[in-house]
């Protein structure tokens, strides 16, 4: 018979030491609020318009100017969704649109000082989001040795260095 007192949402009878297993809501809602607490830190900072999707984009423009269409691809989005996203940012000052070679019609964006102040702000941001979360546990290293499993295991590491993640 299965232990159904554990309330867990995904009807998940698995425990782990004593305690029902959660990881998938866990995780999610330890990363939601990580990444409402960076994003307080980055308006406190004077980047109040700034998005998660804004992250994938700087990622791809820290290395210089960037096709919209090859932009679109490193995103996993159409043309159209990634002229969006940069009409967005062009109209906050992280980037600017320029013409791309001699083709007028092609468009290439490139980050602006208030974008690179943007992506500074956003490392500030997260170490301090990453220092608050560890001096609240007893003993870091365990976790810390446990999340570079996962991400051996898993291959987020590799992508992340890669500039592979997607929105």
């Amino acid at each position: 018979m299965t232990d159904q007192s554990n309330n867990d949402p995904s009807g998940s009878s698995r425990r782990i030491a004593g305690r029902p297993a959660r990881w998938e809501s866990r995780s999610a809602t330890v990363q939601f609020a990580c990444d409402e607490r960076v994003r307080a830190l980055m308006a406190e900072a004077g980047h109040p318009e700034v998005r998660s999707v804004h992250g994938y984009v700087f990622q791809h423009l820290l290395t210089g100017p960037v096709r919209i269409t090859d932009l679109a691809g490193l995103l996993g989005m159409t043309p159209q969704g990634a002229s969006k996203v940069a009409a967005e940012m062009e109209r906050i000052g992280y980037v600017t649109r320029k013409v791309s070679g001699e083709d007028q019609r092609v468009r290439a964006i490139e980050l602006t000082q208030r974008g690179h102040e943007a992506i500074e702000a956003g490392r500030t941001a997260r170490r301090s989001v990453t220092e608050e979360l560890l001096a609240g546990l007893p003993e870091p290293e365990p976790f810390l040795d446990a999340l570079d499993t996962l991400s051996d295991r898993t291959g987020a590491l590799r992508d992340l260095m890669a500039r592979r993640l997607r929105p």
